[in-house]
């Protein structure tokens, strides 16, 4: 089960920091601790959250400023209470979940007896008959399927955690249930939806901002990043370009060359760049500040996002799936995040954040910035592991969960920022740090070993 392990992983490896060249977003500067599991998340403070992604946050989800920190801080609290009770309930684990203004969480499990826990922890439980891994290890049948043979009319195939289902949007109803049919995994967790999506890749326009490919073409840098301590560059798209094309910046002067690209399958890549362009801790704020990022925490279904492309600049929405797989014209790939945020063509390997996290780069979808639109970005994560990258971040706060209160005595802590090279020591041993992070509650050095080397 490829795509659990992997979820497993991005949820065990949250590194922190990014930044962008030409592009990307605007989050938050410094944000409030969000308290302790049972109590209301504070606003973030006055000047932390950028105007541009406040004045986007108003335009596309309705929120005044206040509501947007608000928000914002109750939904970095319930993504690290998520990852805590992901690890701690196993294999009955069902999912979770945001709604509403104050980022409320529910967690879903499908065994009654850890309600409690789920309470006391500071989410509402719900019991459902279904694990995540169930219901994955179906989606990861259909995605095998796909691999052999791309379904036609089946645009988009996800795991509905609110619905305990895996839903597949098709053509018609007839489309799905042949898809289902020969990946061998009947209906009985499956539910058949009719949908009028028709996603593409969101790379065939020219000219503008962001980077342009040597052979044609523009795209959106997403984020920054280092390798080996030494070399600079980006995470972008992986259907921006195959490995060896050339790109140029945004104004026009040589950049750099792709390192590595995957599509289909997974959609990133990433360009090295000469000496000309230094990586910074920063996204293109469209002229309403630059925005510091500090993170990659990955949020929960259901909260705020937003995306910073060269074509449309600056839109939100909300995270309605995870671990979705969608086909293009190019062929299906999974493991990809669907939003309700818009995207147009070039806007392709732009960055999408929820606050100041890094979330991931864009990657294409259906509909338009005029009518609105079905977006879908590849996780941040995966890519920096694929190919070895550390992000590059500031190295600010975001609101946290105090540690666990059965840590074992040391010197590291939850909610402490963490540079390369810093030790610590956890559990009579000591450790140094491989890639520069906030610490979450139960990503301890022990149990991270792509964020800690014991030594």
């Amino acid at each position: 089960m490829e795509n659990t392990k992997l979820r497993r992983r991005v949820l065990a490896t949250a590194t922190a920091t990014v930044a962008v060249g030409a592009l990307a977003l605007a989050g938050l500067t410094g944000v409030a601790s969000a308290g302790p599991p049972g109590t209301t998340a504070p606003a973030v403070s006055a000047d932390s959250l950028s105007p541009g992604l406040l004045a986007a946050l108003e335009r596309d989800l309705g929120l005044d400023a206040d509501a947007a920190r608000t928000r914002t801080a109750g939904e970095y609290r319930a993504a690290a209470i998520a990852a805590g009770l992901e690890k701690s309930l196993g294999t009955s684990f069902a999912g979770a979940r945001v709604s509403g203004d104050k980022a409320d969480l529910t967690v879903s499990t499908t065994d009654a007896s850890e309600a409690a826990l789920i309470t006391k922890a500071g989410a509402r439980a719900e019991v459902v008959g279904h694990s995540l891994d169930r219901l994955e290890a179906v989606k990861d049948a259909l995605d095998k399927a796909a691999l052999s043979k791309a379904p036609k009319n089946v645009p988009v195939w996800y795991v509905d955690v609110a619905a305990n289902r895996v839903v597949v949007n098709a053509a018609s109803t007839s489309a799905g249930e042949a898809f289902v049919k020969a990946a061998g995994v009947g209906d009985q967790l499956v539910t058949v939806a009719r949908s009028t999506e028709q996603p593409r890749a969101l790379a065939d326009i020219r000219g503008g901002d962001a980077y342009y490919m040597g052979g044609g073409g523009r795209c959106s840098v997403g984020f920054s990043v280092t390798r080996g301590g030494t070399q600079n560059g980006f995470v972008t798209a992986g259907h921006c370009g195959r490995v060896g094309t050339t790109t140029n910046g945004v104004n026009q002067q040589a950049q750099g060359s792709f390192q590595g690209s995957t599509f289909p399958g997974r959609d990133y890549a990433w360009v090295a760049t000469n000496a000309n362009w230094v990586p910074k801790p920063l996204v293109n704020g469209y002229g309403r500040g630059d925005v510091t990022v500090t993170g990659s925490t990955p949020s929960v279904v259901g909260a705020s996002v937003c995306r910073s492309g060269s074509t449309t600049g600056w839109h939100c929405g909300t995270i309605q799936q995870l671990n979705t797989s969608v086909t293009y014209p190019e062929g299906t790939i999974s493991g990809v995040t669907r939003t309700s945020v818009c995207a147009e063509p070039g806007d392709s390997g732009g960055a999408y954040i929820s606050g100041s996290q890094a979330q991931g780069v864009t990657s294409g979808g259906s509909g338009n910035c005029s009518s609105g639109g079905t977006t879908y970005f590849q996780p941040l994560l995966p890519a920096l592991q694929a190919y070895g990258l550390t992000l590059v971040t500031s190295g600010g706060t975001p609101p946290t969960t105090p540690p666990p209160t059965d840590q074992p005595g040391g010197t590291w802590a939850a909610g402490t920022t963490y540079a390369v090279g810093a030790t610590v020591t956890y559990g009579g041993a000591t450790y140094r740090c491989l890639q520069g992070h906030t610490a979450q509650a139960g990503w301890t050095p022990a149990d991270v070993p792509a964020l800690w080397q014991r030594i």
